[in-house]
C-alpha cells in the first residue's frame, strides 16, 4: 500500500534494556526524533511461548487509548484491565517506561510470557520459539499501525480510565463510572431475591449457614493443600529452587494436578448437595463472597470491575430458582459460560505469570468460579465417584510432573561460577549463587567451601534478589589488575575533588563501582557522562552499588566526583571478563548438556577484586585561591561555588 499516512512510522532497535532500560533512555533524551513521537507500541517477550498479552502505560488515563485500540480491530486480543491495575503496582519496567516517565510518550506493551524458564537463559533462542506466539505479535502490530498512523495522537490523553477485558469473540470495554452502580445493581438485585426466597420458605437459615461452612471449609482445605503441598514439593525437590524465574520446566503439569486436585476436594466436599431446594440455599455462600470480592475490587482495584458480570449471571440462575423453585440444566449451563470465559483463564495465567508460588491464589480462585456454578455441579449425581476420578487424574499429573522433573539437554539446570581475585589481599576464591551445588560446581567449589562472606558486599545487579552463597579458596593466577590512577585529588572549599581514571591491563567486559552507603557522591561523571535523570548535584544510589560501565575496545573508564571534605573515600572496584570457560589460565571442564549458564547474574567471568585508595589530598590554601580568582575576574564574570553544586574549571584549579 503506497498510500501515504498521516503519521510517520518510526521503527527502534533499542539494547541494552536489562542493563537498565539504556537504548530506549539515550533515545528519548537525546535523539532528534524523540520529540515526534506520538504513541510507542512496544514488543516485549518474557519468555518464549503463549498468548501475547497487551498491556497499556499511560501517563493518566487510559479511556482514548482504549478506544483506539477498540476500534483498530485487532483479531485476537488478549487483555485485560486487572493486568493493566496490577501492572501499575509491580516494580516491572519495559523500554515503553522510559518514554512515558521521561518522555511523556504513552504507549501500548505487547508481550508472551509462557516458557519463562528459557528468559534470557541459552534456551531463549529460536529453537524454543513459538512461532504462534510470534504470529500472535503481528497480528496486533499491522492493525494497530494502519489505525495508529491515520489518527490524530494527540487527542490520546485523557483523565478518565476504563474496564477492558477480551473473551473470545468480543474486546468489551466500559467506564470505571459504571463499577460502583454495577456493583449496587448486584447487591439491591441478591437482597431482593433474598427476600423473596425467605419470604416463600425457600431459604433456610440452616441450610444457608451450612453453605457458608461447606465454602468456607473448602477454602481453606483446598488453600492449604495447594500451599503446603507446593512447598513439600519444593522440600521433595529442592533442584527447582534454582531456577531463578520462579517457574519449573513441569510447571504446567503441577498447575493442572493441583487444579483437578482442588476439583476432586471440592465434589468431595459438595458431595450431598443433591436437591434443588439444597443448591439454592448453598448458593447463598458464592453470592455473599462474590459480592464482597467485588466490593473490596471497587475500593482498591477498580481495574478488576469486570468481575462482577459472572455474579449477574451467578443472579439469573439463583433468581430462575428462587421464582420456579426448581434449576433448567441449559440455562445454568449458559450462564455458567461467563465465569469460564473471564475468571477461567486467570486459574492459569496467575502461576504462569508471578510463579508457581502463586498456585495457591489460582486454587483460590478455582473454589471461587466452582462455588459461583455450584448449580452447574450440584447436579452432578455420584459426586464421591467425581471427586475419585478428578483426583485420579491429579495424580496422574503428578506423576507426569514427576517423571519430568530431571533436567535434560533443551531443559538445563542454571548454575555458576566465577573466579574472584582480591587484587589487595593477594587471594582468590571461586564464588556461587547456587544453593545446592551439583557435580559439575563441585569439581571447583570442594569440601571446604563455606559461604559467600565479604561476597556479598558486592551488590550485582540481579533481576531476582541472587546473591553469592558459596565460596572455595583457589590458586593465585597471574590475573593483570587494572590501573587505578588519581589524575585529581584537591580539596576545593567543603569538598574534596576527584579525578580518577581505571585502565584495564587485560581484555575485560565490565567494571562495577561500589562505594560507602553513607558517602554522598556529588557532579559525579562516568567519562564526561552523567546519569539520564539525574537531578541536582547529588548522586542518588540505593545501597553500595554505584554504576556498572561496559567497556568497549579496552577504553579506560574516567570518573569525576566530589564528597564532603571530611568523608573518607571508601570505593572499591571489581573488574570482570567474561572469559573463564576459555581463559588460558584455566583449565576448565564444560558444563555437561544438563546444564547452562544461570541468567541475570555475572557467571562465567573472571573477577578482580581492588580498592580505589585515595592520593595524598593537595589543600588550596584561601590565599593562593582568592588570589587566582582576583587575577581571573576579566574572564570569569561569576566565581564558580562547588558547594553549591557548580564544578570548578580546570584552569581555574
Amino acid at each position: 500500500n503506497r498510500t501515504p499516512h498521516k503519521n510517520d512510522i518510526i521503527i527502534l532497535f533499542s539494547d541494552a534494556e536489562e542493563l537498565g532500560l539504556n537504548g530506549a533512555a539515550l533515545f528519548v533524551t537525546q535523539h532528534q526524533l524523540a520529540n515526534e513521537v506520538g504513541l510507542v507500541l512496544n514488543f516485549e517477550a518474557r519468555g518464549t511461548s503463549g498468548p501475547s498479552y497487551m498491556l497499556m502505560e499511560v501517563n493518566n488515563g487510559n479511556s482514548e487509548i482504549v478506544d483506539a485500540f477498540s476500534a483498530a480491530n485487532v483479531k485476537y486480543p488478549v487483555s485485560n484491565s486487572l493486568m493493566y491495575s496490577i501492572y501499575k503496582m509491580l516494580p516491572n519496567d519495559t523500554d515503553l517506561t522510559v518514554f512515558r516517565e521521561q518522555g511523556q510518550i504513552q504507549g501500548l506493551n505487547f508481550a508472551f510470557i509462557d516458557d519463562h524458564f528459557n528468559y534470557h537463559t541459552a534456551q531463549d533462542d529460536y529453537r524454543h520459539l513459538s512461532e504462534k506466539s510470534v504470529a500472535h505479535q503481528g497480528s496486533y502490530l499491522m492493525p494497530l499501525l494502519g489505525h495508529f498512523s491515520n489518527i490524530n495522537l494527540g487527542n490520546l490523553n485523557s483523565s478518565n480510565d476504563q474496564i477492558y477485558f477480551n473473551t473470545p469473540f468480543f474486546f468489551f470495554h466500559y467506564p470505571f463510572g459504571w463499577v460502583y452502580p454495577m456493583l449496587a445493581v448486584a447487591i439491591v438485585l441478591f437482597l431482593f431475591l433474598g427476600f423473596i426466597g425467605m419470604g416463600k420458605r425457600i431459604l433456610y437459615p440452616r441450610e444457608i449457614g451450612h453453605g457458608f461452612i461447606l465454602l468456607l471449609g473448602a477454602l481453606i482445605v483446598a488453600g492449604a493443600v495447594s500451599f503446603l503441598g507446593w512447598n513439600g514439593l519444593l522440600a521433595i525437590y529442592p533442584q527447582y529452587a534454582e531456577i531463578p524465574q520462579g517457574f519449573t520446566y513441569n510447571g504446567h503439569l503441577y498447575i493442572a494436578a493441583f487444579i483437578f486436585l482442588t476439583l476432586g476436594i471440592l465434589f468431595l466436599f459438595y458431595r450431598n448437595v443433591n436437591s434443588d431446594i439444597t443448591n439454592i440455599n448453598v448458593m447463598v455462600a458464592p453470592l455473599v463472597l462474590w459480592l464482597i470480592v467485588n466490593s473490596a475490587i471497587a475500593v482498591f482495584l477498580p481495574g478488576a470491575g469486570f468481575f462482577i458480570i459472572p455474579v449477574f449471571f451467578g443472579l439469573l440462575m439463583f433468581a430462575f430458582a428462587i421464582i420456579t423453585q426448581k434449576s433448567n440444566a441449559l440455562l445454568n449451563v449458559i450462564c455458567g459460560i461467563p465465569a469460564l470465559v473471564i475468571y477461567g483463564p486467570f486459574i492459569v495465567m496467575l502461576p504462569i505469570g508471578l510463579g508457581l508460588k502463586m498456585l495457591f491464589a489460582s486454587i483460590i480462585l478455582t473454589v471461587l468460579v466452582f462455588s459461583l456454578l455450584l448449580p452447574v455441579f450440584g447436579s452432578f449425581t455420584r459426586k464421591f465417584v467425581w471427586s475419585a476420578f478428578f483426583i485420579l487424574i491429579s495424580i496422574a499429573f503428578f506423576i507426569a510432573a514427576h517423571l519430568n522433573s530431571d533436567y535434560e539437554p533443551g531443559k538445563a539446570k542454571p548454575n555458576s561460577l566465577l573466579y574472584v581475585y582480591d587484587a589487595d589481599t593477594d587471594n582468590a576464591v571461586w564464588a556461587t549463587y547456587d544453593n545446592i551445588l551439583d557435580d559439575w560446581t563441585k569439581i571447583y567449589l570442594t569440601d571446604k567451601r563455606k559461604p559467600a562472606g565479604t561476597l556479598k558486599n558486592l551488590e550485582l545487579t540481579s533481576k531476582y534478589g541472587k546473591q553469592f552463597t558459596f565460596a572455595s579458596n583457589a590458586l593465585v593466577r597471574n590475573i593483570a589488575e587494572p590501573t587505578i590512577e588519581f589524575l585529581r585529588d584537591s580539596i576545593i572549599g567543603t569538598h574534596r575533588h576527584f579525578t580518577i581514571r581505571i585502565t584495564p591491563n587485560r581484555p575485560v567486559n565490565r567494571y562495577d563501582i561500589f562505594a560507602n552507603e553513607n558517602m554522598s557522591l556529588h557532579n559525579l561523571k562516568a567519562n564526561g557522562e552523567t546519569a539520564i535523570g539525574q537531578k541536582g548535584s547529588l548522586y542518588l544510589r540505593n545501597g553500595r552499588k554505584v554504576l556498572s560501565y561496559y567497556v568497549v575496545d579496552q577504553e579506560p573508564l574516567m570518573l569525576t566526583f566530589s564528597i564532603p571534605q571530611h568523608t573518607t573515600l571508601d570505593m572499591e572496584l571489581l573488574e570482570s571478563s567474561f572469559d573463564l570457560m576459555t581463559n588460558p589460565l584455566f583449565e576448565m571442564r564444560q558444563r555437561p548438556a544438563t546444564m547452562m549458564p544461570l541468567p541475570f547474574v555475572l557467571t562465567d567471568a573472571v573477577a578482580v577484586r581492588k580498592n580505589i585508595m585515595p592520593a595524598p589530598a593537595v589543600s588550596i590554601p584561601m590565599q593562593v585561591k582568592e588570589t587566582f580568582i582576583l587575577r581571573n575576574r576579566a574572564t570569569y564574570d561569576t566565581i564558580p561555588d562547588p558547594d553549591a553544586g557548580q564544578e570548578i574549571p580546570e584552569e581555574i584549579e
